[in-house]
């Protein structure tokens, strides 16, 4: 591929040759170029390329998602069994939220990384409607038990509404990560202005990545989030 945008019947075929059957396929990207992340791994022919968070936290590029598992749309077991098939492929960076299916996608990648929970990057999300007083660390709580683990890889504010408190956001971060509960934290479907925003509270700048739509066929934050990620060091999650 070398560099070159991958078209929509390439990517297809990509996506087969590595067994990407799930809903979603979170990529971490450094750089403003979806090529270049992908295509890399096309030429390495290795899904296990890393990314390094600004505090030394190495995460893996291509993981899986989990929207719309544990809805009744395909057997349980099945859905399992393709996240297995992700994990022994090397995707092993798994993305949740709790609000996933109400939280029984949590409870499906609990029963997948029985066993292995040490080979998982695990990601999760906060609502923003659990901010308020101690929510996010009763809904942290939540997670980890639904996910069968004591901790979480990192750990994301879902996305921001007109009256979320990122100062007591970012402290509720930072006091699950020094107990040990989340190892980085970070955002979701933020945008430019919200981002700065984050960045002028005390620790803002902590934030390890922002997780947004990002596609063949969404690519608006080339022209913004992404250029403005790459400035401050700061991968982004799509």
């Amino acid at each position: 591929m070398n560099g070159r945008m991958l078209g929509r019947r390439e990517f297809s075929r990509l996506c087969v040759a590595l067994g990407l059957s799930l809903p979603v396929v979170r990529t971490m990207i450094f750089r403003p170029s979806f090529a270049q992340s992908v295509g890399t791994v096309v030429a390495l022919g290795d899904v296990r390329r890393t990314v390094k968070f600004h505090d030394g936290i190495f995460v893996p590029a291509l993981g899986q998602g989990s929207w719309h598992l544990a809805q009744g749309r395909h057997p349980e077991a099945a859905e399992e069994d393709a996240l297995r098939t992700g994990l022994s492929l090397g995707m092993t960076l798994i993305d949740t939220a709790e609000m996933y299916s109400d939280g029984r996608s949590e409870e499906l990648i609990g029963r997948v990384i029985v066993g292995q929970r040490d080979r998982v990057f695990l990601v999760s999300k906060v609502l923003p409607n659990h901010t308020a007083g101690d929510g996010i660390a009763r809904a942290c709580e939540g997670s980890l038990a639904r996910l069968g683990t004591g901790y979480l890889d990192l750990y994301l504010l879902h996305w921001r509404n007109r009256d979320t408190d990122l100062s007591s956001v970012v402290a509720a971060f930072e006091s699950l990560r020094a107990a040990g509960k989340i190892r980085a934290w970070g955002v979701s479907n933020f945008k430019v202005s919200d981002m700065e925003d984050l960045f002028r509270v005390p620790e803002g700048n902590r934030c390890a990545t922002n997780q947004v739509g990002y596609n063949l066929n969404s690519r608006s934050i080339e022209n913004d989030v992404l250029p403005w990620c790459e400035q401050h060091g700061m991968p982004v999650m799509a």
